[in-house]
């Protein structure tokens, strides 16, 4: 059985272990938006955040910027990537693993030192280069896995660089706007500043030291930080898009990971807006006049299950039978108040990537069944698997009573079970080492949101056999030749239509072999005072925080 808590004794809960001094104090001259996130701690400010792409979303986007972005203007097209620090890009037409990037001109960190090709070849090399002085292998994992083929930079002249991958790879541009670039002279002063002869330790000490005091060229600029408690940023009326130089004054993050606690810090005035709100406040929510925002992602809520040998998962009538005993629909209308789209498979219909699966994943609970005798499982012989998932963290949604909903379901096609609940930053760090490591705690299935916004990120870490841990997130070790013909066909292909069939082809294979359980699409559910305006809900990940207003 489900348990609720209700808003009113969420909030007596939240302002009992909430201190005075834990909240903003302000100005009354500055306008500060205040956002309640679904981290338990503030997101790295090096320049490479972790915390997954909620990471991205507030110490990512906002104080960095990559050679390629993406376009968060429209609720209503698709995010696309365009120009960043790179203004255009074309791959050798002689050789496919070279691509050259002109830059754009005049802009500048926000430490005043100028963007150039030696900041672009210094930030590659920051998690590239073993050994480079900058090198922190703290950043490489969520960085160097979502680029696995980039090899390495040369600068050519001050305002292009040419950029080497390991094989042609048609989504390197895409794969880049993982990238975000810190300011070297920032770091050096740091390095030249620690104590000591010892270069890794200096250059430990200077990330560290970068990370309370950062400088990207971002449209916000750190103004304080305080780990596990807060951070203020400040806008940068420098910047140089200056269509994107922010209207509101400063911009506080507070890490709340527990979803009845941050609706109650809004509802109490505590908070301007919050990320994932308990879906069962949402009425007294828009009865209060507070604005609720959603859209769908480019986003999987799923399990990811282990194909290492013995996994309960290499039986795809167990796959199959999992997915068939899903009521997606009564989940969406009953717990979640309507706020996720049913997933039958990575891309739902419609979309170029989709193809055409001869597998339906739908409710039906008898063919589960059937399939679940068929493999030895019944009432009375039931099968164990074991997930690992977290209590919070970014795209993971209402990650507890969601995985109750499924024990509870799949109970009734012979499955037992069992949760191993995590903190959300450990889980995504587990996620990269794979099933195979002790940090799976015996799990045979993780519960790690994806984002699908591009064929890397949606297919390729996660069905090639060349990206099992440590390189990137197969996590669960799948080796099926037939998905790494599609992936080497389909990143080799640069022609868009004719790479968009061979994904839809990928994506295809992948849905008719149940390669994982496919749950959910998140729709970004975010709660807000009516004081905040200008906000545009793009369907991404992300949230452009520079055309919002705060009355």
């Amino acid at each position: 059985m489900l348990i609720k808590i209700t808003t009113r004794a969420a909030l007596i809960a939240a302002l009992a272990l909430t201190t005075a001094a834990a909240w903003p104090r302000v100005a009354s001259a500055e306008t500060v938006l205040r956002i309640g996130m679904t981290a338990a701690d503030i997101p790295r400010t090096l320049g490479q955040p972790d915390q997954g792409f909620e990471g991205n979303r507030f110490t990512g986007v906002t104080m960095y910027d990559a050679l390629t972005g993406w376009d968060l203007s429209s609720a209503d097209k698709a995010s696309v990537v365009i120009p960043g620090l790179a203004t255009e890009w074309k791959v050798d037409d002689a050789d496919k693993t070279k691509w050259i990037f002109k830059l754009r001109p005049g802009v500048t960190f926000h430490d005043g030192t100028p963007f150039n090709a030696d900041a672009v070849v210094w930030n590659v090399e920051k998690v590239l280069k073993q050994d480079a002085p900058q090198f922190d292998a703290s950043q490489v994992g969520v960085t160097a896995s979502r680029m696995p083929t980039l090899a390495s930079a040369r600068k050519i002249d001050d305002m292009t660089v040419e950029l080497t991958t390991k094989e042609p790879d048609s989504f390197l541009p895409i794969n880049l706007t993982n990238l975000f670039m810190a300011s070297p002279a920032k770091w050096q002063h740091f390095y030249d500043k620690a104590e000591g002869a010892d270069a890794k330790a200096k250059s430990q000490a200077a990330w560290a030291a970068f990370a309370k005091d950062a400088a990207g060229t971002g449209p916000w600029k750190m103004a304080s930080f305080t780990p596990r408690e807060r951070l203020e940023l400040v806008k940068n009326a420098d910047y140089w898009d200056k269509a994107r130089v922010p209207k509101i004054d400063k911009m506080v993050l507070l890490p709340m990971p527990e979803a009845n606690a941050r609706t109650a810090a809004l509802l109490s005035g505590q908070v301007d807006w919050i990320e994932a709100p308990a879906p069962d406040a949402l009425p007294e929510l828009k009865q209060r006049g507070f604005k609720l925002y959603a859209n769908e992602q480019p986003h999987v809520w799923p399990w990811q299950f282990s194909r290492v040998e013995g996994s309960p998962w290499n039986d795809i009538r167990v796959r199959k039978a999992a997915n068939l005993c899903i009521d997606r629909e009564g989940l969406k209308d009953g717990l979640l108040a309507g706020l996720m789209v049913p997933a039958t498979g990575t891309f739902e219909p419609g979309h170029p990537w989709r193809g055409k699966p001869s597998f339906e994943i739908k409710y039906d609970k008898p063919a589960a069944q059937k399939l679940m005798q068929e493999a030895g499982f019944g009432p009375n012989k039931k099968l164990t698997v074991k997930v690992q998932t977290s209590a919070s963290g970014s795209g993971q949604m209402q990650p507890l009573p969601m995985n109750e909903y499924l024990q509870q379901a799949l109970a009734e096609c012979y499955f037992d079970v069992q949760l191993d609940v995590i903190e959300w930053n450990t889980l995504f760090t587990n996620w990269r080492r794979g099933a195979k490591d002790p940090s799976a705690n015996g799990s045979n299935a993780t519960n790690v949101t994806y984002a699908a916004m591009d064929p890397f990120f949606a297919l390729v870490r996660f069905l090639q056999s060349g990206m099992a841990p440590p390189v990137s997130n197969n996590w669960g070790f799948i080796n099926n030749p037939k998905f790494d013909e599609l992936v080497k066909k389909a990143r080799q292909t640069f022609d868009p239509a004719a790479r968009d069939a061979a994904l839809a082809e990928l994506h295809a294979a992948s849905v008719d072999d149940a390669a994982f359980l496919y749950v959910a699409h998140d729709v970004g559910p975010r709660a807000m005072s009516p004081k905040v305006t200008g906000v545009i809900q793009p369907k991404s990940w992300f949230i452009d925080f520079s055309p919002i207003s705060i009355q």
